[in-house]
């Protein structure tokens, strides 16, 4: 009798002690769990509407709005006993059981992104106000400046897609080496002023009271090659194909949209699709369209699934996909998925919510 009872308290101390890890522990689990998942699949839905795009196919963004995750845990022991008389003949007899149930159900809502949402997310051109904070923090001008830009102070970059595509001006891209040449000097500083919101942002250059004489040359080149005035510090930042006066620097800046469509046309495709019509002749693929205007991504096709992706998608019956060792186009698509999250997503209410219980 005092075997059974020292038992049943040692697997109810078990049992309970079972139930109380389950709050704390799963924390760490589940939140670097759901981040992982998450950010896995905001990468492969963003390849997938790129070469979607290159396909001439309707990209679609749904947003994961909330990750609820619940767990129950049920436990329950019983014990009986009977005890008989010294002259019975059942004798005593013991009884015991012990039952339990676990349940994780998470409940995951999403959103397309459709509408006004997206009109404000995709379809309005970066801030250029945005794209000189983005310098300002240390970005490299050699991948913000050809990525989100179309135009500096009338200097056009490469178009390889729409109606109006062109070359893009030398004077453009080498504007973008200058201002990468000079940023790195650490030499020049600049600063943006604050101001009502109707008005344009100025931004304050200023530099070391000495410079070599190289970052001085480049420095006057840059001017020259922008019609801007060597003797002003401060100019203004407008939105436009051309500036007013020597006083101001003027970007047409590109939308999301038009971002990944510049990216979609350096996606490798299979040459049956292109003879086939399915797809348009892509940027020389796997080469640089001009040798001082080198590619932004680099997108490779396979019909296996590849060994050493960044990330990938299946599409087509193909796999397309990002090498993990091709740093450049890893940063580029790491700073598109940046520039997500700098636009304006507007508010969540009123929008259709899909809500889905995994598990």
């Amino acid at each position: 009798m005092m075997r059974m009872t020292l038992l049943t308290t040692v697997l109810s101390a078990l049992f309970i002690t079972g139930c109380t890890t389950v709050g704390p522990d799963a924390i760490p689990r589940d939140r670097f769990d759901y981040n992982t998942a998450i950010s896995d699949s905001w990468k492969e839905q963003t390849l997938l509407n790129i070469v979607k795009i290159r396909y001439a196919d309707m990209p679609l963004f749904v947003e994961v709005v909330s990750v609820v995750s619940g767990y129950t845990l049920e436990g329950s022991v019983s014990l009986g006993a009977t005890e008989s008389s010294g002259d019975s003949i059942q004798g005593d007899f013991f009884s015991l059981g012990t039952a339990g149930k676990y349940t994780d159900r998470p409940t995951i809502t999403y959103a397309p992104i459709t509408g006004q949402q997206f009109n404000r997310s995709f379809m309005k051109p970066i801030p250029p106000k945005a794209v000189i904070f983005l310098l300002q923090s240390g970005w490299s001008a050699e991948l913000i400046i050809p990525l989100t830009v179309e135009s500096l102070n009338g200097l056009r970059a490469r178009r390889a897609a729409g109606v109006d595509q062109r070359t893009g001006d030398p004077k453009f891209y080498r504007a973008v080496e200058l201002l990468r040449e000079i940023q790195k000097s650490g030499a020049v500083g600049m600063q943006i002023l604050s101001s009502d919101a109707n008005k344009e942002s100025t931004v304050l250059f200023f530099h070391r009271e000495r410079v070599s004489a190289d970052l001085k040359a480049k420095m006057e080149e840059l001017d020259l090659l922008l019609g801007l005035s060597p003797e002003r510090q401060q100019f203004e930042i407008t939105y436009g194909m051309l500036p007013k006066s020597d006083g101001e620097i003027s970007l047409l800046t590109r939308s999301i949209l038009q971002i990944m469509i510049a990216l979609a046309t350096e996606v490798q495709v299979p040459m049956q699709d292109v003879t086939e019509g399915r797809t348009i002749p892509g940027d020389n693929q796997g080469e640089k369209a001009d040798p001082e205007q080198g590619r932004l991504i680099d997108i490779k096709f396979s019909k296996q699934k590849p060994d050493d992706a960044f990330t990938s998608v299946y599409y087509r019956n193909h796999w397309f996909w990002i090498d993990d060792r091709d740093f450049q186009s890893k940063r580029t698509f790491a700073f598109l998925m940046i520039l997500f999250s700098l636009t304006e997503t507007g508010n969540q209410e009123g929008l259709p919510l899909v809500t889905i219980p995994a598990g």
